[in-house]
């Protein structure tokens, strides 16, 4: 699978959060880590130890090689199984994951993008039963998702006795409209706190990055 803008935008922000919020070490689940690229980031910026796990073998492989050839081989370890059948104890501080985006839309022929995009293997009711599962009590998690989602996810997420803490609304550019959500949840508390919105744009009127989007990826990326 390709390497995307928004996923590796998604990685920058839920590692400053990690960053930001974290004191000492926590233990992180990635459910469907593909080419292992969202582990690979938090682990370079903050200290966690991952299970990432990946359903398909071929990308299982690529994700392994990734983390095997990285500093940061330690505080990764790559599982091969079916996030559908996981259960993990202890559970973990932070679960995160860039779950399928187009359920119930037209499937192309490329079986392996199939699996990666669609419904063949993880449903997003399905996600929030196995974050209800695997994350401690005073946990968060961290999800991207397609924009035109929004309503359909609070109430998911109302049914499933989840909150959300934090929305960032996501723009291929300035002129364009909203895309992606990044959103920070939890758990439902005893006592509610106001959501946290926010918004960021790729590229500006001129094509450009803009200053939030490089601010984000410059330790990241080779050429901001």
């Amino acid at each position: 699978m390709k390497v995307t803008t928004d996923g590796c935008l998604f990685g920058a922000w839920v590692s400053r959060e990690l960053g930001v919020n974290s004191k000492e070490s926590a233990t992180v689940l990635d459910i469907g880590t593909g080419t292992g690229l969202l582990s690979l980031m938090l682990a370079q910026a903050n200290n966690v130890f991952i299970d990432a796990i990946e359903i398909d073998k071929d990308a299982f492989e690529q994700a392994s090689e990734n983390v095997a050839a990285s500093p940061w081989a330690d505080k990764i370890k790559v599982i091969h199984g079916d996030s559908n059948e996981f259960a993990s104890s202890p559970p973990y501080d932070l679960i995160v994951s860039n779950p399928p985006f187009y359920e119930n839309e037209l499937k192309g022929t490329n079986t392996k993008k199939n699996l990666a995009h669609h419904n063949d293997g993880l449903l997003l009711p399905d996600l929030l039963g196995l974050i209800k599962k695997n994350l401690k009590s005073t946990g968060n998690f961290y999800l991207l998702l397609p924009f035109k989602r929004n309503e359909e996810v609070k109430k998911m997420f109302f049914e499933s006795d989840l909150s959300v803490e934090q929305i960032c609304f996501v723009k291929q550019s300035t002129k364009h409209d909203y895309f992606r959500m990044m959103l920070k949840g939890a758990l439902q508390r005893d006592v509610q706190t106001e959501i946290i919105i926010t918004d960021i744009s790729i590229k500006d009127d001129n094509n450009h990055y803009t200053q939030d989007f490089t601010g984000l990826l410059k330790e990241y990326y080779l050429h901001l």
